[in-house]
């Protein structure tokens, strides 16, 4: 049995800049199969990364003749582009097998096996254990019917299987397949984060989270639960990206890192491992979070944590009320002051365009935003992604004006708000960005920064022209 895991040819988010991160999802997947199914041969394409395009890809298909090709797409953005690689592998061979995964992909399970003849199978939620069946059944279409966790096409019709379990302990999946992509494992970079040649490896901590915010697709994908790593085991995992693969810069993937003494645990692992000085490593975390781990942030900075994220979001109570945060901008002003004050690089993340937003309290938010003055901002327009309270409403309410899944990147407009049209929300939204980068003291300020992670971001931003890419997007 031949299995071909393809990471397909795509566009980089411009507002990363210069961003190739390991395919993780695939990876995973491949080390599961390797480690559950007996005479599997694996091959994992990474097109970006091995710059390989569609006709290139066309090759590498027929000269590997898999017997299954798999592709996911985690963003709704890539959908295209992984139905077109599985459309790629029907015209090598229409008898392959092909499947897609992913959180789009399961959200949308019956549009998109109506959509796109080119699959076969959609593994829904959690892969790992259904992705493996599904190979060990490959050969036997008429099977597919037994499988749990799966949405198929079979003689004309669609089908949906009962969903399957969950995976009890996380700690039980083998380490992600690095190995599979040894050869090309230096050309992963987050140039504006960690510079072009600091090797970056992605690590899961967990899956899911215990918060129900309106606008997330992680908390419905994993059914409402939060499910974590040993602290143990993600010190384990880090060092293992360390000391084989070389990885300098690591970003633990976690939607929701947590507090207390999982935060407190991990820090002593790494602590031990005296690897701190020579890593950087990155989480997204909530801004309550921060403010409650105040005490153990100059260890979590000593153990190498230099770079956090967190969702401000909203200067607005009724607006994170109605996203369903359950934080406050009081807290954000905290959390950012916090990080600042232990030399931990703030990161922060703000939604504008939802519905009862206007020209003025977007232009509130600026003003707040500029008041924060974090080390560095992401503003971006709400988007009603598949699996969402938010695209239900917007879908059953006649919201959304723009079904071109390439489009739902946050960068573009794909609604209107009460007040605004999506043209206008667009406008708003280059504005947010002109008015905090735009500051010459801004600029000054971060290009001279004694941060070296700011002095690095705000240099690379001046030489990309980021902000008035946005001009282009509509």
């Amino acid at each position: 049995m031949k299995v071909l895991f393809v990471e397909p040819p795509k566009d980089v988010w411009f507002v990363m800049g210069e961003y190739l991160p390991p395919p993780y999802g695939i990876i995973q997947l491949a080390a599961y199969l390797e480690r559950e199914v007996k005479n599997v041969e694996i091959e994992v394409l990474d097109c970006n990364a091995q710059q390989l395009y569609w006709e290139e890809l066309e090759k590498r298909i027929q000269s590997f003749n898999p017997d299954v090709v798999a592709s996911s797409a985690l963003a709704t953005c890539n959908t295209y582009v992984v139905a077109r690689t599985l459309e790629t592998a029907k015209r090598v061979n229409p008898n392959f097998l092909t499947v897609a995964g992913g959180q789009h992909f399961t959200a949308t399970a019956q549009e998109s096996l109506e959509t796109y003849p080119e699959i076969d199978v959609i593994v829904r939620g959690e892969g790992e254990q259904t992705f493996a069946e599904l190979v060990r059944n490959a050969e036997k279409r008429s099977s597919l019917p037994e499988i749990k966790g799966i949405s198929f096409r079979y003689k004309g019709r669609i089908f949906h299987n009962p969903p399957r379990p969950l995976i009890g302990n996380l700690d039980d999946l083998p380490y992600p397949g690095y190995h599979f992509v040894k050869d090309i494992v230096h050309k992963y970079h987050f140039a504006a984060m960690a510079g072009r040649k600091a090797p970056y490896a992605l690590i899961e901590g967990s899956r899911g989270c215990l918060h129900r915010c309106t606008f997330c697709t992680q908390w419905r994908h994993w059914h409402g639960t939060w499910r974590q790593k040993s602290p143990r085991r993600i010190a384990d995992e880090m060092e293992f990206c360390y000391q084989n693969y070389g990885s300098r810069f690591i970003w633990l993937t976690d939607d929701n890192f947590g507090s207390g003494k999982r935060a407190s645990s991990l820090t002593s692992e790494l602590l031990q491992r005296k690897i701190g000085d020579d890593l950087t490593w990155f989480l997204q975390w909530r801004c309550d979070d921060v403010v409650r781990n105040r005490k153990l942030l100059p260890k979590m900075r000593e153990a190498g944590l230099n770079w956090v994220m967190v969702g401000v979001e909203s200067p607005r109570d009724s607006t994170l009320e109605r996203f369903k945060k359950g934080i406050t901008p009081e807290g954000a002003k905290k959390a950012v002051r916090l990080l600042k004050e232990n030399d931990i690089f703030a990161h922060t993340m703000f939604i504008m365009g939802e519905r009862r937003d206007t020209a003025e309290s977007i232009a509130y938010l600026r003003e707040f935003v500029n008041e924060l003055d974090p080390d560095f901002a992401l503003f971006t327009a709400l988007t009603p992604f598949p699996g969402t309270e938010i695209f239900e409403e917007a879908k059953r309410s006649g919201w959304i004006e723009d079904f071109n899944w390439s489009h739902y990147d946050m960068a573009h407009a794909i609604m209107p708000t009460e007040t605004l049209s999506r043209e206008d929300v667009q406008e708003e939204l280059y504005k947010c960005y002109r008015s905090f980068y735009g500051s010459w003291g801004r600029r000054v300020k971060g290009l001279f920064s004694r941060n070296e992670l700011k002095r690095r971001i705000y240099w690379y931003m001046a030489g990309r022209g980021i902000i008035k890419q946005f001009r282009n997007l509509f």
